[in-house]
């Protein structure tokens, strides 16, 4: 009885955004096909002139160009942007800083805020618990 692998593969839409660009934007041979994880691996260690390319220039996918940005996906769509982005585009947004984004960053400010504290809460419960059962054994 022999066991062979099959080649996991995945749909250009996952391996686009594994790789961090707008589908749309990649050649249609990427497009088109299947890529396996031993592609992806290689796209990613050792990227084509055309992926580094969309990783610099764009256009941007919604989660890199709210990365950019420093705000989230849901405050790009409250900002109004839906579409993807060049890197001037986002730099011009930048430069423009208009309300919406002060807004959204100042969010995303105490979003990361309230996670820090958060995590901190839990570390010092964990500390006590811990503490506790030290104490507690026979």
């Amino acid at each position: 009885m022999t066991s062979h692998q099959t080649t996991q593969t995945m749909k250009p839409a996952t391996a686009a955004k594994k790789l961090g660009v707008y589908l749309e934007a990649t050649p249609a041979e990427f497009q088109e096909g299947v890529v396996s994880r031993a592609e992806l691996n290689a796209l990613q260690a050792d990227p084509p002139a055309w992926l580094q390319e969309l990783r610099r220039t764009g256009p941007h996918p919604r989660p890199v160009v709210a990365a950019r940005l420093g705000i989230s996906i849901a405050g790009l769509a409250r900002g109004g942007v839906t579409e993807a982005l060049t890197t001037e585009q986002i730099d011009a947004l930048k430069q423009e800083d208009p309300g919406w984004l002060r807004r959204e960053r100042a969010t995303q400010a105490e979003v990361r805020k309230e996670e820090v504290r958060i995590k901190e809460k839990r570390e010092e419960r964990n500390q006590e618990r811990a503490a506790q059962s030290r104490t507690s054994r026979p």
